[in-house]
């Protein structure tokens, strides 16, 4: 069983930035790709970006290239999102996500997902 907690957000003014972590417990955090999803008001939860275990490899939603940054620590149980020239747009709850694969969380079907933190950009 795997235990995911978001912290670091909150509300920030557009093109400011904000870093999210993600803290997983257990003793197979390196084993696992791991990711972030985020859901806004009346939207379905859409994909933002996900990091492997192996090489490592990243993958970004066109919505975020170039302005987000997704990376891992295994000695910290961490993954972070940092992200960058905020939008409006990009206000939503943000939830971090771990699979067994890379795949099972670029496709949006991770097997852990963690309860999420509020991101508000204002204009």
């Amino acid at each position: 069983q795997v235990q995911l907690v978001e912290s670091g957000g909150g509300l920030v003014q557009a093109g400011g930035s904000l870093r999210l972590s993600c803290v997983v417990s257990g003793r197979t955090f390196s084993s696992y790709a791991m990711g972030w999803f985020r859901q806004a008001p009346g939207k379905e939860r859409e994909f933002v970006a996900a990091i492997t275990w192996s090489f490592p490899e990243t993958t970004y939603a066109d919505s975020v290239k170039g302005r987000f940054t997704i990376s891992r620590d295994n000695a910290k149980n961490t993954v972070y999102l940092q992200m960058n020239s905020l939008k409006p747009e990009d206000t939503a709850v943000y939830y971090c996500a771990a699979g067994t694969t890379g795949r099972l969380v670029i496709t949006g079907a991770p097997n852990y997902w963690g309860q999420g933190t509020q991101v508000t950009v204002s204009s």
